[in-house]
């Protein structure tokens, strides 16, 4: 059963109509004790640490490549919803309960090295999310007002969506863009590794890169979960539904300026959740049933 899964997962490693070659050097399982499943994976910048949760972001856990050992980094609900993970040791994530009427929510570090958690930012009702800099300065949501002005020079840079605006925060300072007509709003805007690109997508419209000044690079397809695979690659899930479940889903690899594509499983495969860190070369991702994948892969121009 599972050598049939994986070839279904696997397929053609070249474009014919393309100078651009992208072979599959691994494709295997991970932790495939792991009976609850792992869904929503997040890989760390230099790739060596991945996080991952169960069913319906129940807990937090993460998968250590150096010594091949898994660590519970919370058993809280929803902890599991969109952690952030530094390299320098921090994990960042929200957990969430409620009374009666209302959902609130907590957002909690934990230290890898110490193994200690601590609040960060104390219950609250609403939205409430995690997202780093690129120094590591973690960012919260509603802890300054957007800036009326374009900043001018470098500053510790972080991205989010707020509705349909990509939010550009630099040191504290705030300026929101809404270069895509998107009512639905948009979703997983990422900063590029060289800080000078954001990746978003915009619901009914698809993945799009702009520029710092909010100028629109390209357009990539109706994918989602994009995520940034170096300076000039994203990952990204292609799925169809039929309005009540998935039908097909796969793993895309998508150049930057939209002029090639390439992917990495079959629709068959049902695939999903990539993410990805070109320092390791690793694309991990997750199947409909929760079963863990890393891909590494060779790009030749």
């Amino acid at each position: 059963m599972k050598k049939l899964l994986l070839s279904l997962m696997v397929v053609s490693c070249l474009l014919p109509v393309s100078a651009q070659q992208v072979s599959i050097l691994k494709n295997q399982r991970l932790l495939d004790d792991v009976t609850h499943g792992g869904y929503y994976p997040v890989l760390s910048p230099d790739g060596m640490k991945l996080l991952f949760t169960g069913a319906d972001n129940k807990g937090l856990e993460m998968y250590d490549f150096d010594n091949n050992t898994v660590k519970v980094i919370s058993e809280e609900e929803r902890a599991g919803y969109a952690p952030k993970i530094t390299n320098d040791g921090n994990v960042y994530y929200v957990v969430q309960n409620s009374n009666e009427r209302r959902i609130y929510r907590t957002v909690k570090s934990y230290d890898i090295v110490s193994g200690t958690a601590r609040v960060v930012m104390e219950n609250q009702h609403g939205i409430a999310s995690p997202i780093v800099s690129t120094t590591g300065r973690l960012v919260l949501k509603n802890e300054a007002k957007v800036a009326e002005a374009q900043l001018v020079g470098e500053a510790d840079i972080a991205v989010f969506v707020d509705g349909s605006s990509v939010v550009i925060d630099r040191s504290g300072n705030r300026i929101s863009y809404s270069p895509v007509e998107s009512q639905a709003g948009y979703l997983w805007a990422s900063l590029s590794p060289d800080n000078t690109k954001v990746l978003f997508f915009a619901a009914g419209k698809g993945v799009f890169i702009m520029n710092l000044d909010g100028k629109i690079l390209s357009q990539l397809g109706n994918y989602e979960m994009p995520c940034w695979f170096g300076n000039d690659y994203v990952v990204a899930q292609n799925a169809t539904d039929d309005g009540h479940q998935f039908t097909s889903s796969q793993i895309m690899l998508l150049k930057a300026d939209g002029s090639f594509k390439q992917a990495l499983t079959s629709p068959e495969s049902m695939t999903m959740q990539p993410t990805a860190a070109i320092a390791a070369n690793r694309i991990v991702y997750t199947t409909i049933d929760g079963n863990l994948y890393l891909m590494e892969i060779k790009i030749t121009d």
